[in-house]
């Protein structure tokens, strides 16, 4: 389980890291919504999986759904500007 720093540095971790940057700029590239969300869990497993050389043994389960749940956020962010950026 995780305690509450730890849990911090993941999430900081994932949103500064691969999910979050990768997932926004994925998210930016489309103005379809579903889409979007498809893309931000590939890249959030595509991130925990590529740091777990490919083990699923050796990845953990919150890990995975915190990269998971910012990429879907970033990406999510990242349809919302192209959406509010288009129709200046």
């Amino acid at each position: 389980m995780l305690n509450f720093l730890d849990f911090l540095g993941t999430v900081g971790g994932n949103v500064l890291g691969l999910p979050g940057l990768v997932g926004l700029a994925l998210g930016m590239m489309t103005r379809n919504w579903v889409l979007a969300v498809i893309m931000g869990i590939g890249i959030g497993a595509i991130q925990s999986l590529l740091f777990s050389d490919f083990q699923l043994a050796e990845s953990n389960i919150y890990d995975v759904g915190i990269a998971v749940l910012i990429g879907v956020l970033a990406s999510l962010v990242g349809c919302a500007i192209r959406h509010k950026g288009a129709t200046v």
